[in-house]
């Protein structure tokens, strides 16, 4: 199991999702599974069957969640070193052919929302630039060719 490094927010978060899944939609699946059960004859209750499933899938999630925190580690990101790429570090890079700056903050792959310039340090992109220092041009293979930048500045 790989480790996971997750901002405070980002496990406030999870956190709160696993409290939802745990507290509220478990037991509201128990009771559809209940009321379906009341109805008579499992074998042709189609009602029992899905809320079964959806139980299923419930649980599947639940699991997945506490297995991400167990893995998981909270990094305190007034600490983060800002002299070379890493998670949770904010990057400014030039896209060298097509002459366009971009701004990421690398997260976990948990907190990666494009939107809002995060992309997981795990992504292509996000793993090219672990470790590179401002200056360096970093060469990443992605689907649509091989893409070149160079690191412009690194801030937490």
């Amino acid at each position: 199991m790989s480790k996971n490094y997750l901002s405070r927010e980002g496990y406030e978060k999870l956190k709160q999702e696993l409290y939802q899944l745990t507290k509220v939609e478990r037991p509201a699946i128990s009771q559809q599974i209940a009321d379906a059960r009341d109805k008579g004859d499992l074998s042709e209750n189609a009602e029992y069957d899905a809320a079964k499933d959806a139980q299923g899938l419930l649980e599947m999630k639940i699991s997945k969640l506490q297995q991400l925190f167990a893995s998981s580690t909270i990094l305190d990101e007034s600490q983060i070193d800002t002299s070379k790429v890493s998670i949770f570090t904010t990057v400014r890079i030039l896209n060298t052919k097509m002459n366009k700056e971009f701004t990421y903050t690398l997260v976990s792959e948990k907190e990666a929302d494009l939107k809002q310039k995060k992309i997981s340090a795990r992504s292509a992109i996000g793993a090219a630039l672990l470790g590179h220092t401002p200056g360096d041009i970093v060469s990443v293979q992605v689907p649509a060719g091989l893409m070149e930048f160079k690191v412009l500045e690194i801030t937490a």
